[in-house]
């Protein structure tokens, strides 16, 4: 049976505003993936279970979409030009504008596993990379373009939360706070829808920082288009709240985010519910 390119769940209560995605936490490695470093250093990529702890969205009117594919095979949240000439064997036949992360090997398809270990044993044709945009790639932005557009049809407004997770440690030895909210520094969300989602969370009792290191990449620039009415912020988890990073398992905590990340969503979706029937939904901000 072919891979389903993602699991979509909800609204189990009438049409929110809200719409919530997890395009990283697809942990499914089809026998056509091909890679050749070892799966436990592979799946360290992976937003592991993520997609579990928004499953309560859908209770509050939001749809709730989840990528089945890893991340590692194609990244839903890089532009499609976004590749390394590096992980082809051939000369892309359009024009491909790398970032410094996908030159280092982290890009629309990724070069590398984990410390610099390579990820395929060849470089991959130019055929299988065009497979996985259409098989995996497209149809997700697919579906996520028309649940946004169903809510601006609805509403004239449209809330994404995408939903991350982040390594506990960062690159000098540091710890992560528990939540980075991303909005491209204002240019993707409200700042002021994003302030009050931060303020939710930090009730919860959390370390909450903005758009430091994750600002957001493709979803946010994609659908972050605030003068047509569509909000996106991206939400950065750090693992340590509720999975053992190096087992991929969950921890202890796993239940108390799950619970966490409900509330989250019924506060939000309070927030952006439509004001009166028909009238299009406008996020009030609170400061004012």
């Amino acid at each position: 049976m072919a891979l389903l390119p993602f699991t979509q769940i909800g609204p189990t209560e009438p049409l929110s505003p809200l719409l919530v995605d997890s395009p990283h936490s697809g942990r499914i490695y089809p026998v056509d993936f091909a890679y050749a470093c070892p799966l436990n250093l592979l799946r360290q990529a992976e937003d592991a279970y993520v997609d579990e702890t928004i499953a309560g969205a859908a209770e509050v009117g939001a749809t709730v979409l989840m990528a089945e594919f890893p991340r590692t095979m194609i990244d839903a949240n890089r532009a499609e030009n976004d590749i390394d000439p590096a992980i082809l064997n051939a000369v892309w036949p359009r024009l491909l504008e790398p970032s410094p992360a996908t030159l280092s090997g982290f890009g629309l398809v990724r070069r590398v596993c984990r410390n610099g270990i390579p990820l395929y044993r060849a470089p991959l044709t130019i055929a299988e990379v065009e497979r996985r945009l259409a098989v995996y790639y497209r149809p997700y932005h697919r579906r996520l373009s028309q649940l946004v557009e169903e809510r601006l049809k609805k509403f004239g407004a449209c809330y994404l939360l995408d939903i991350h997770s982040m390594p506990h440690r960062i690159e000098n030895g540091g710890s992560s706070p528990d939540f980075v909210l991303g909005d491209r520094d204002g240019t993707s969300c409200d700042p002021d829808f994003t302030r009050q989602a931060q303020i939710i969370l930090q009730d919860f009792g959390y370390h909450v920082v903005l758009n430091d290191p994750y600002k957001g990449v493709e979803i946010m620039r994609r659908y972050g288009l605030t003068g047509q009415g569509a909000q996106a912020l991206q939400i950065e988890i750090n693992r340590r709240l509720y999975l053992d990073e190096s087992e991929i398992k969950k921890n202890g905590g796993f239940d108390r985010l799950r619970c966490h990340m409900t509330e989250f969503f019924q506060a939000l979706a309070k927030l952006v519910s439509p004001r009166g029937g028909g009238n299009p939904a406008t996020f009030v901000s609170p400061f004012f």
